[in-house]
């Protein structure tokens, strides 16, 4: 999936285009996509983020980087091997990496791996479990942005995290509706353990 908008207001008429894949998983706090190209750019400034959450191992590219420094937005990399083997997905890294999107002073937060599919889509897939979703609706999900590249030892593993490794962790956090009625995460107290990364920026 991509987005292309026109820039209000330009009178050049500027395209601002989304990364692959590219979603929102709760309005206006926190999104999702593929690796971020530098014809991305443009779109990501317009989404005001605060913090980056990168799932590869692999070194962030240096262009994309020098975008961060530019606009004051902090990168979390969590080094996670994007095999297919069930080993690869690593539990500890999910759950620091939730600790990072539920602290609402990180929002708004873009997580992405190389496509915005496997490794992204279960990060996503263990938060929807965390705000009590059925597992039939994180399933469906998962495949909705996986398509045909859905993997069943993700599946396995998103049937077998456990947000109890987590929930621990989020008891000042509190449900607050909105006037569209969406569900976003805040916190009563801004006291929070930092959680361990490999801190870049």
């Amino acid at each position: 999936m991509c987005v292309i908008l026109e820039k209000e207001g330009d009178d050049d008429g500027v395209m601002l285009v989304s990364p692959n894949n590219f979603s929102a998983v709760e309005d206006n706090c926190i999104y999702r996509s593929g690796l971020p190209q530098p014809s991305n750019f443009p779109f990501l400034k317009s989404l005001n983020l605060r913090s980056i959450i990168y799932l590869c191992p692999e070194p962030y590219p240096e262009e994309n980087l020098k975008f961060l420094r530019i606009n004051s937005i902090k990168l979390f990399q969590f080094g996670i091997d994007g095999t297919k083997e069930p080993s690869a997905m690593s539990s500890s890294a999910i759950t620091e990496a939730l600790k990072v999107i539920t602290d609402v002073r990180n929002h708004p937060v873009l997580i992405h791996c190389k496509r915005g599919k496997h490794r992204t889509g279960c990060l996503v897939g263990c938060l929807r479990k965390l705000q009590n979703w059925c597992m039939s609706a994180v399933v469906e999900e998962y495949k909705h942005y996986a398509g045909t590249k859905w993997r069943e030892t993700d599946l396995k593993f998103l049937e077998k995290y456990d947000v109890s490794r987590i929930r621990h962790c989020l008891e000042s956090i509190i449900y607050r509706y909105y006037g569209s009625k969406k569900r976003r995460l805040q916190y009563r107290e801004e006291s929070l353990q930092k959680p361990q990364m490999t801190s870049v920026l």
